[in-house]
Order: structure tokens, then C-alpha cells, then sequence
């Protein structure tokens, strides 16, 4: 069996007066996972780097470059049963402008922005659900025991 790591997860974020929301996308039902609420997903080009993934798929998926870009140090798991291959997906989180305007791509019908516990309630996955929960407690209880990398958005090569 291959273990790889081509796919990525990448929470986007706002603040609020007091809090952070969480931007979801909810899947088209002409792709795989139908219908499913869930943050920015993508796969590897070849070629890229990883964090080079993340901010295309971001655009892609959403129009937005992000202000600041993190590593969250949780990586979730998919077993493709076609393939035979165990996937490794590095999970991000991209503090955009809140005033930013928002333009779906085709591969999903709708969006919007949730508070924490509602975005837990949406997600299909519990490694999605745990990643929420320590953006929030970085984020909002400044808890620093899972502490986050920053990628420094001048130094990617596009």
C-alpha cells in the first residue's frame, strides 16, 4: 500500500467583534461527496509544493488570497480504496479581509460563514471537527500547547 500526502484541508477564516467564523462550501451534487459542507479541499499538481496547493485551491475555490496563511499541526487521514493508497492530508487555516467578496467555483452551490459550533455540526468528519477546535482555541483562547506555523505569504513562489 502507498501512503501520500496530495491532498490538502484549508480552514478559512475571519474575525468578528469578538470571535472568529469559519468559512464553509457546500459541495455541487455533480462531484464526489455530494452535497457535503466542508472547508477548502484540493489536490497536489505536479510539481507543486504544498503549501503552493493551498493558496490555488483557496482562489480556485473561492476568489480569496489569504492575509496571513498557518500550518495547523493536525494531519487528517483517507483511505482511497481504489487506489489502495493511504492519503496523508495537512490541514491550514487563511485569515482573509472580512470584507472581502466571495466567488464560488463550480464545484460547489453555496457558502456561508458559521460560528464554531455550527461548523462542527456541518462537517462530515471528526479529524475536520477537531481541526476546528484548535483554530478556535489558537485563535480565540490563545491557547499555545498546538502552536502554529506561519507561512510567510511573500516568500511563496507562485
Amino acid at each position: 500500500m502507498k501512503i501520500s500526502v496530495n491532498l490538502i484541508e484549508a480552514h478559512i477564516i475571519r474575525r468578528t467583534k469578538n470571535s472568529i467564523e469559519f468559512l464553509l462550501l457546500k459541495r455541487s451534487g455533480k462531484v464526489k461527496y455530494p452535497n457535503l459542507w466542508q472547508m477548502v479541499t484540493g489536490s497536489k499538481e505536479k510539481g507543486e509544493k504544498i503549501h503552493q496547493t493551498v493558496m490555488r485551491e483557496i482562489y480556485e475555490e473561492t476568489d480569496l488570497i489569504p492575509e496571513k496563511l498557518w500550518i495547523v499541526p493536525n494531519v487528517n487521514t483517507f483511505y482511497d480504496i481504489k487506489k489502495n493508497e493511504f492519503n496523508l492530508i495537512p490541514v491550514f487555516v487563511a485569515l482573509i479581509d472580512r470584507n472581502k467578496e466571495i466567488k464560488i467555483s463550480r464545484e460547489h452551490t453555496e457558502y456561508k460563514w458559521v460560528k464554531k459550533n455550527d461548523a462542527k455540526k456541518l462537517v462530515a468528519w471528526d479529524g475536520q471537527r477537531k481541526s476546528i477546535d484548535m483554530i478556535y482555541n489558537f485563535f480565540i483562547k490563545r491557547e499555545k500547547e498546538n502552536e502554529f506555523i506561519e507561512i510567510k505569504l511573500n516568500n511563496i513562489k507562485k
